[in-house]
């Protein structure tokens, strides 16, 4: 699941780009992207014609150091699976029983 940033010199933000690949979406019809960055309110990666599924956002560096997410991965039966970012900062222990990952802002 490849991540990339890019920080912006006019503003105190980072430009991310979340990306989950065809091999590790495993067959899934939709993909959600959870973060405290959102109030872990999902939100759709655009899935495009390599099977790759893909968002950009710009993220604060001037709130806080990190923040945590996860994607949720949605099959076809409706059945869902949540995953972490393979290419994630680090990885920290969640509420729910399973790690989340991590990005680092700063």
């Amino acid at each position: 699941m490849p991540l990339s940033k890019q920080y912006l010199k006019s503003k105190p933000e980072v430009k991310v780009t979340f990306a989950v690949d065809r091999e590790a979406a495993t067959g899934a019809e939709q993909v959600f992207l959870l973060g405290e960055f959102n109030q872990w309110e999902p939100l759709e990666l655009k899935k495009m014609k390599s099977g790759e599924f893909k968002t950009t956002l710009n993220l604060p560096t001037d709130q806080q150091a990190q923040f945590q997410y996860c994607y949720r991965l949605v099959n076809q039966e409706g059945e869902e699976r949540y995953d972490n970012d393979w290419a994630a900062d680090d990885y920290v222990p969640g509420p729910f029983g399973r790690d989340n990952s991590v990005i680092r802002v700063q």
